[in-house]
Parts: structure tokens; C-alpha cells; sequence
């Protein structure tokens, strides 16, 4: 049906031949409703908020699924005799060793390929809590068993796959080279997607009355950011451990600013590591890093997302700088539950990217994973992964093995040199993306990477948390390689 609505002249600029066909007609103007649609009425009620329509929602749906996960020793099955619940605190196995979430893929398995992958892309932008976040769109693979209300979130994820058009063309002769940009995130790092997990989790607890007075964790930035801002969301004490003089000014602020307790330490990550492990051990403060597995269970998804922005289609390398190296493993568990769930037929190759300051898994790897041997990290402007002695070490090699993974390294002039021409390029990444972006480069001149090869770089955290490195750069205060001429960006034009 047509809609009437009467337009005042003075409000609509006439010209002379719009106002002789006004003389013209009546003064009524009638337009289709396809040119004037009517507001949308509002969906649900004014006084119910998204987490009460999501709980509406639910209460009158039919479609309900049993899902289930739990922690098992880390390479174990899922029937292993020996296993957790997940509202149990534990980090470590009877034995010592790393924990994982497993999840029951009998279960999932009722549902074919097609089905999760037509769920999982129905919910990509949408606002339905907790959906809309790139993570819980996913929440039947991360915390199954969660009710939504318990869920922390500010809609993490579905970060942008940028085109890397020029830098790949010009300097790699590749067309089809890819940066994710998972520092594009609520606190502007990757850690995001892993914290809303593991908080969401603790909120969880706290309502089941478990003894946690607070969150806490070590950090070289990033973790402590993306830690204090969910913790704050949720009301939540948050704890951090700083090195002394290691992190960005702008990272350092996060915490501040989330009324985290920030803690400096005069020592480097792994002495900030092994002071919470002994707090956490003794007080009634939940470990946030990743030696909890539930960081890893946020951070696979990341992989997922790679594989929707393809339109499901596997790319052939996926490149990730590795500190701690829970994210190498993490990438890896997102590709293969793809895998095993029938939504693709493979996984990609997986390369992880270290510092030459802190490169304890490029050496394990150049061993031929006969020698491994933690190191005393030096100062790295990747100062995210300047770690010497990472927590999921076992992780990442086994991540690397079962993707015929490769490591590389790279110096303090390389990824300088590399985050400079990418920047130069139309990017704006951090120095562990050059990290990667070195990495890159050295497979790609080598050989190992072919020209047509579908790779993808991931960025770990956002550029401007290191404007200092990024000005000190371009202001000569920063060595050069050897032999070679400081990248000038007016000079590639």
C-alpha cells in the first residue's frame, strides 16, 4: 500500500522545473513504500536489554543440544581416566604437565560440516548475545556448557583479513598475501579473544561460590591489558606483573586505567611467571595466563574466522609470532577441529615467528627437536614474545609437527626493517608482526613459499601501542642492518 506524506516547501530546495511540476500536481506527494520504508518495530520490549531477549529466547526454543568439555592431560583423549570438570581450578595434570580442553566430538559429531559452518556464518555481525562476538559465535567448540548470562564480552573478534595488495606485489611478488589483524580488538591485542573466556568463566565460579577473590597474571603488555579490562566489565579484581621498563608506555596505561593492581617487577616475564604461579598457588587468585587452557579455547578461533573470511577455503601458510607459545598451538586446535568436524579437508602449513633475542623454539627446531634448552631473553622491540623460557612449549611443538610447521627468526634490524616497509605499504602493524613479515620474507626468498601460495600473516596486537619503537625508527635512533640503507619511506614512491 502506498504512504502519503506531505513535504514542506520550505524545507525542499526546489528548481524552477521542479516547481513548475509542483504548480503543477496536488499539493500531497505520494511515494512507494520501498522508497520510504516504514521503521522497523523495535524486536523486543523497551525495558528488556540483549542478554534478557537471549534468555527469552531460549526458555522458548525446542533446540537444545548436549554438549560437553573438560580438561584432560595435555595429548590426551577424551575418555582419559584422568580428567577434570571445568569448574574446577587446575592448571597442571597429576603429573606436572600441561592440561587442554577436549571436547566430546561424538557429540558434535551428530552434526555434519555444512550445519556448523552455516551456524557459525549466520552469526557473524549480529548483535543476539553473546553471539556477536567472533568467540561465542563459536560457543559450542570454546564453553559449551556456559550459560550465556555468566558470559564476558565485549564483541571480540571478527577482526578484519586485510589485502595485502602492495606489499605483497611489490616486494614479494605474491598476490595473495594476507594480514589478520587481530590487534583490532577491544584492548588491541589478540589476548582478547582468549580473556573473555577465561573471565567468563571466573564469573561463573564467583556465582558457584568458589574461592576466587581476584584474577591475576604475568605480562609483557598485552595480557595484562586484556585482562584488567574484562575483569573490570565484570567487577572482578584483576592483579598484574609487570617487568620493569619492558612494556610500552601505552600498554602500561590498561591496566592503570581499569584500576588493576599493577605490580612492576625488576625482573623480565619469566620472573614475573614464576612470582604468580607462587601467589596464585597459595591465595585465592585464578592464573590468567596461558598455562590455563582455557586461553586457548578463545584464541582457536581465530583460526576459524580465517577459514570463514576464505569462504572456507584453507590457505596454504599461516604465519604467527610465538612468545609464550599458546597462540602457535591454539591456530593449530582451531584448524584441525575444522578438520575433524568435516568443514575442511586439511590444514594449513603453520610457521612460527621468533626473535633472535628470544628464539628458544628456533633453536629446539633447528636440533631437529633433539635439544631443548630454555634461554635467557634479551630486549627485543617485540617485547610481547621476549620470553626465554615459554609455559607452552609442548604446545607448540606439537602444533608444528602434526602442520609440518616451520620456525624462523628474525633480528632486531630485520623485523624493524620489515614492520618500516610493511607501514610504508599502507599498514600500521606492531614489531611481532615484523617478526612474521621477516619470517615471510626469508621463506619466500628461499623458496619455500611459492609466489602463488594463499598465505596469511597474523597481527598480533595494534601499531599505535608502539609509537616509541615506530619513532625512534624513523628518527635514526634505531640501528640499521648492516650494509644497508635505513628504509626512507618517501624514497619507495
Amino acid at each position: 500500500m502506498a504512504l502519503s506524506s506531505t513535504f514542506s516547501p520550505s524545507f525542499s530546495p526546489l528548481t524552477p522545473k521542479t516547481r513548475l511540476i509542483r504548480r503543477r500536481s496536488a499539493t500531497k506527494i505520494t511515494c512507494t513504500s520501498s522508497s520510504y520504508p516504514a521503521p522497523a518495530k523495535n524486536h523486543r520490549p523497551a525495558e528488556e536489554n540483549i542478554k534478557d531477549e537471549a534468555r527469552r529466547l531460549r526458555s522458548e526454543s525446542s533446540d537444545h543440544h548436549s554438549f560437553t568439555a573438560k580438561y584432560v592431560p595435555f595429548n590426551a583423549e577424551f575418555n582419559s581416566p584422568e580428567w577434570y570438570s571445568l569448574d574446577d581450578i587446575v592448571y597442571r595434570s597429576r603429573a606436572g604437565g600441561l592440561l587442554d580442553v577436549q571436547h566430546d566430538m561424538d557429540a558434535l559429531r551428530k552434526f555434519d560440516g555444512a550445519y556448523w559452518k552455516s551456524l557459525f556464518d549466520s552469526r557473524v555481525g549480529k548483535t543476539t548475545w553473546p553471539y556477536g562476538s567472533g568467540v561465542w559465535s563459536k560457543k559450542e567448540w570454546v564453553l559449551p556448557e556456559i550459560d550465556p548470562d555468566d558470559v564476558v564480552s565485549a564483541f571480540e573478534g571478527n577482526t578484519n583479513l586485510f589485502w595485502a595488495e602492495r606489499f605483497g606485489k611489490q616486494h614479494l611478488n605474491m598476490n595473495d598475501l594476507w594480514v589478520k589483524y587481530c590487534g583490532i580488538s577491544h584492548t588491541g591485542s589478540f589476548k582478547d579473544l582468549g580473556m573473555t573466556v577465561l573471565v567468563s568463566q571466573v564469573n561463573r565460579l564467583r556465582k558457584l561460590n568458589r574461592p576466587i577473590v581476584g584474577v591475576g597474571c604475568a605480562s609483557t603488555g598485552d595480557t595484562s591489558a586484556a585482562l584488567s579490562a574484562y575483569c573490570a566489565a565484570a567487577g572482578i579484581p584483576s592483579i598484574v606483573f609487570l617487568p620493569a621498563n619492558k612494556i610500552s608506555t601505552a600498554q602500561l596505561i590498561q591496566p592503570i586505567a581499569n584500576k588493576a593492581l599493577v605490580l612492576s617487577i625488576d625482573t623480565d616475564f619469566d620472573g614475573c611467571m614464576k612470582l604468580i604461579r607462587e601467589i596464585t598457588a597459595e591465595l585465592p587468585i585464578y592464573l590468567a595466563n596461558s598455562l590455563n587452557s582455557l586461553r586457548i579455547e578463545g584464541q582457536k578461533t581465530a583460526a576459524i574466522e580465517i577459514l570463514q573470511q576464505f569462504d572456507w577455503e584453507v590457505p596454504d601458510w599461516v604465519i604467527v609470532p610465538g612468545g609464550n607459545l599458546g597462540n602457535i598451538y591454539a591456530f593449530y586446535k582451531g584448524f584441525k577441529m575444522c578438520k575433524d568436524l568435516g568443514l575442511v579437508n586439511r590444514i594449513p602449513r603453520l610457521v612460527c615467528a621468533q626473535a633472535s633475542n628470544a628464539n628458544p623454539l628456533y633453536k629446539y627446531y633447528r636440533s631437529g627437536w633433539k635439544e631443548y634448552e630454555p634461554v635467557k631473553a634479551k630486549t627485543t622491540f617485540a617485547s610481547a614474545i621476549q620470553i626465554g623460557d615459554p609455559v607452552s612449549i609442548e604446545r607448540a611443538v606439537c602444533a608444528l609437527k602434526n602442520a609440518d610447521g616451520i620456525v624462523e627468526e628474525a633480528s632486531e634490524e630485520e623485523l624493524m626493517d620489515a614492520m618500516a616497509l610493511a607501514d610504508s605499504t599502507g599498514m600500521f602493524i606492531c614489531p611481532h608482526t615484523g617478526v612474521a613479515l621477516t619470517a615471510l620474507m626469508k621463506l619466500r626468498k628461499s623458496g619455500v613459499i611459492g609466489a602463488g601460495d594463499r598465505t596469511v600473516v597474523v597481527s598480533t596486537a595494534h601499531g599505535l601501542k608502539f609509537t616509541q619503537c615506530k619513532t625512534d625508527y624513523h628518527s635514526g635512533s634505531v640501528p640499521a642492518r648492516p650494509n644497508s640503507k635505513r628504509l626512507d619511506p618517501f624514497s619507495l614512491y
